[in-house]
């Protein structure tokens, strides 16, 4: 039989007839905020890195291929043609692609302009990343064949014509959803076509925002003078984003041995989301080392108020120690039992902190009462993602802390004399 653990269960916080001293209290307390924090900041960097991952990957596939300029070609276009469609069929960890183009416009009402950049959209991605991020209208009736054709025939226009453009767009435009607006568009020559805003959204990523209209792949090829199959680069996804740049390299080989065996005659590049976005990952990857600071700082709080409050028992249980040592009981099983009374006290802190701020976390998951600033954020909300393998291993991570830091301070029970103790209550 364990009677270390034994007597530990059994043992009370406090002296006989009172409650657990105040510095046990406490020492319950800073455990089951400093676990709280830790549940906190872990949910909170990876809500974050959800978020932004989920922000950067809906304006940057995972891969993208762009053609590279040469004496041959004047325009860097890429020709998705049946040879590259088949290169690309071939690799087997792209998922899909589809073809992009883009096309330099000026958006102009009766008293403002605004340069943007106006791009297709076509993958199913950014379809739903723009749908989600929608705050106003809907989406394109060109993405609706049914749709579109209702909408052509009630308002007697191209749904081709439809267009999604910024927040902050609309907000310098004075646009909202159904406006109609001037664009032109440069060609060589300039050309004109008045767009209609189906809807406005709202990424809060104001690199992008500020400078990206969305509107039909026919249209932008059709202004620049390109076919069908022609656009400005091949969007791709692949089935791990976290091996893009694998993903690129390998890529990037088979394409450049096309070119070298004469199977496609243009030279093509290939980036990756990483890249394109890294002044974001960079971002994440100081937050990870924030966490790590706070954790250790919250740990050590916790060792370190478990530590007085251990300290407080051994002394408020002198007398116990005495009879246990004189009735024969060796000091390291006696330095267990005052281990074993510690750890109970941290569980009993870990188990107010866990529900206590899990509860919290799903609730501002669900309602998103806490606030941030978007222009320094990029999202208007503290983002929280439940991950219970992370929050389990914490909560084991904790307990082994406080386990291996107390083993020092239960010294103390072997200075303590059982005649002189026993003398002195008598």
């Amino acid at each position: 039989m364990n009677y270390p653990l034994y007597l530990a269960r059994r043992l009370a916080l406090g002296s006989e007839g009172r409650k657990a001293s105040p510095a046990i209290r406490v020492a319950i307390t800073a455990v089951a905020l400093s676990v709280a924090v830790m549940l906190g900041a872990v949910s909170i960097v990876l809500g974050f890195k959800r978020e932004i991952q989920s922000k950067v990957l809906g304006f940057n596939p995972h891969l993208t291929v762009y053609a590279i300029s040469s004496e041959e070609a004047t325009q860097n276009l890429v020709n998705l043609s049946p040879t590259l469609r088949n290169i690309l069929d071939e690799q087997e960890y792209i998922t899909d692609y589809t073809l992009e183009a883009s096309i330099p416009a000026i958006m102009k009402t009766p008293t403002e302009f605004k340069g943007v950049y106006m791009k297709s959209l076509g993958s199913e991605t950014s379809i739903r990343f723009l749908s989600d991020a929608l705050e106003e209208g809907e989406l394109p009736a060109f993405l609706n064949k049914g749709r579109a054709t209702k909408e052509k025939s009630e308002s007697s226009s191209d749904p081709d014509l439809d267009i999604l453009i910024s927040r902050s767009a609309a907000s310098q435009l004075g646009l909202k959803a159904g406006d109609r607006i001037d664009t032109y568009f440069m060609t060589g020559d300039i050309r004109v076509r008045r767009l209609r805003v189906a809807g406005v959204f709202n990424t809060h990523f104001n690199t992008y925002d500020d400078i990206y209209i969305y509107g039909s792949l026919p249209l932008i090829q059709k202004l620049g003078n390109v076919d069908s199959d022609e656009g400005t680069s091949i969007l791709i996804n692949t089935d791990d984003f976290s091996r893009v740049g694998e993903y690129s390299n390998r890529l990037q080989t088979a394409l450049a041995k096309a070119t070298a065996e004469g199977l496609i005659y243009r030279y093509y590049s290939v980036d990756n989301a990483m890249s394109q976005g890294a002044p974001y990952f960079q971002w994440l990857s100081l937050l990870d080392t924030n966490v790590v600071v706070i954790l250790t700082l919250m740990i050590l709080v916790s060792v370190a108020t478990l530590i007085s409050g251990m300290l407080i028992i051994i002394l408020d249980k002198k007398r116990f120690i005495a009879l246990l040592r004189a009735m024969g009981a060796p000091v390291g099983a006696t330095r267990e039992v005052f281990v074993y009374l510690a750890m109970r006290v941290a569980t009993i802190g870990i188990l107010i902190g866990n529900p206590l701020m899990i509860a919290f976390l799903m609730a501002q998951n669900k309602w998103h009462f806490l606030p941030l600033d978007p222009e320094a954020y990029y999202i208007d909300f503290v983002p929280v993602e439940l991950s219970w393998g992370w929050f389990a291993l914490l909560n084991v991570g904790v307990l082994l802390a406080i386990w291996a830091s107390l083993i020092l301070p239960s010294r103390f029970v072997a200075k303590i004399s059982p005649a002189v103790q026993l003398s002195i209550d008598n």
